[in-house]
């Protein structure tokens, strides 16, 4: 066994913990970077970096199909080679992570660990035949898919986020069980490159955590691709049929039969085998880190960022989390979670960029609101570019001025929002939105426009 003494260690190379190992060395600090996987975790491996590569591919594909709308003549079908769009995907993701794993190999005081990591005390860290101690221990551990013990699941192979990077062929029927987020990005994706996409959805919609027009919208864009939507399907179980799989549910329809099922039922912490309870660490019943406004957990000098902590669980949220560690360690600046506007985006083709409140959360706070919405067949760039479904939204306090919330469903939505984000981050009234001149033709100039539009919500 080998012991050694750090100033920080770091649990999870991932998008909060490499950049704040990179500060930490910096400042001079000596630091073990523990990874049982790969470096860059899921956004760099399995998630937003090598899906979105693909999602590119799709709409090259998508757009192929329609030249003809354009004037464009192709002398022939589109074809599509999963091979070589693994392949782009593979190069990309790899790339990404090669590069991570340069850079800490080239911090003076930084010392990478692969295995994985159990406390044995609120200060010491065992990694294989390594016992390592320091007075500052960050956790980073990120999450893995959720596979709900559903009837006939152990009787099936089946997919999830992770292992779909992996596959090396093109399904021939796809059924995505789960009608949230990463799903749709999937169902979508794997519809243009020519498989046919079968949508299973427990809830009464799409979406679920959106207001009720962006769900129709959505379920509408998804549809008109030719992907089958059942939503309100209770009792889902699976059941081998030949070499293919039936999933069964309660909505009284057949059950579907596909080559493939992905399961895309929601994401687990990995927090249950790190020995967090003989370091005295807190943790709720879902194993959820409990920390504060400054990421501390329940222990003095140990922090959880990503979403181990469950204060978001997206890139941007855990390299903000590093950012606030790093800030009052580092810089003596007291930033602190509480501060963050929520903000994501759906990646589905067109995308959803939203941030702030919901029109349903508005509504839910009893304050008087207004809000302005605009079609994108009312949107010149969108008309343009024969993109024109979804809509624009914007909510915004009655008496305040204060921008409550935005979401931008149609082309270009996920860079678009942040015209919206940014003002409310400098919190400006709506005001000053609404005397910006934008350039035109964009999607974004007529944020302005709906800024002079508004009405009272009811």
């Amino acid at each position: 066994m080998t012991a050694r003494t750090f100033d920080a260690i770091i649990i999870g190379a991932g998008q909060a913990g490499t950049p704040l190992a990179g500060r930490l060395n910096a400042a001079g600090m000596s630091v073990a970077l523990i990874e049982r996987k790969l470096v860059g975790g899921t956004c760099v491996n399995t998630g937003c970096i090598p899906t979105k590569t693909m999602v590119a591919s799709a709409y090259a594909a998508h757009l192929a199909r329609r030249a003809a709308d354009y004037g464009v003549t192709l002398s022939g079908p589109v074809g599509v080679d999963y091979a070589k769009i693994k392949a782009r995907k593979d190069k990309v993701s790899g790339a990404s992570r090669t590069g991570l794993e340069t850079w800490i190999a080239g911090m003076d005081k930084c010392t990478l660990y692969r295995g994985h990591a159990r406390f044995e005390s609120a200060n010491r860290v065992r990694v294989g035949d390594d016992l390592l101690t320091a007075g500052k221990i960050f956790l980073n551990t990120g999450g893995r898919a959720s596979v709900p013990d559903l009837p006939g699941i152990h009787d099936i192979d089946y997919l999830t986020n992770s292992s779909m990077m992996d596959l090396d062929v093109l399904p021939r029927h796809l059924i995505v069980v789960g009608g949230s987020y990463v799903s749709l990005e999937f169902a979508q994706m794997f519809r243009r490159f020519g498989s046919d996409v079968t949508v299973i959805e427990k809830s009464a919609r799409l979406t679920g955590r959106e207001d009720e027009d962006v769900s129709a919208t959505i379920l509408s864009i998804l549809e008109n691709e030719g992907i089958t939507v059942h939503v309100g399907a209770d009792d889902i179980g699976f059941a081998k049929q030949g070499d293919d799989i039936a999933v069964t549910f309660s909505t009284g329809k057949p059950p579907a039969v596909g080559s493939h099922v992905l399961l895309a039922l929601g994401r687990s912490l990995n927090t249950d085998d790190l020995g967090l309870d003989r370091a005295g660490v807190a943790v709720d019943k879902r194993g959820v880190v409990i920390v504060d406004d400054q990421l501390r957990t329940s222990v003095p000098g140990i922090w959880a960022m990503g979403d181990c902590n469950g204060k978001g669980a997206f890139t941007h949220t855990s390299y903000n989390d590093y950012e606030i560690v790093a800030a009052n360690l580092l810089d003596n600046d007291p930033r602190k979670v509480s501060d963050r506007i929520e903000a994501y985006a759906l990646y589905i083709d067109p995308p959803l960029g939203r941030c702030g409140m919901t029109e349903a959360a508005v509504k839910k706070s009893g304050r008087r609101a207004l809000v302005g919405q605009r079609p994108m067949t009312r949107v010149g760039r969108a008309v343009e570019k024969g993109e024109t479904q979804g809509f624009m939204k914007i909510l915004v306090d009655a008496d305040t001025r204060q921008i409550l919330g935005c979401c931008v469903l149609g082309p270009g939505g996920d860079e678009a929002v942040h015209c919206v984000l940014d003002l409310m981050y400098a919190k400006a009234p709506v005001d000053t939105l609404a005397r910006a001149t934008h350039i035109h033709p964009t999607v974004s100039e007529l944020l302005p426009t709906i800024a002079q539009e508004l009405k009272p919500l009811v």
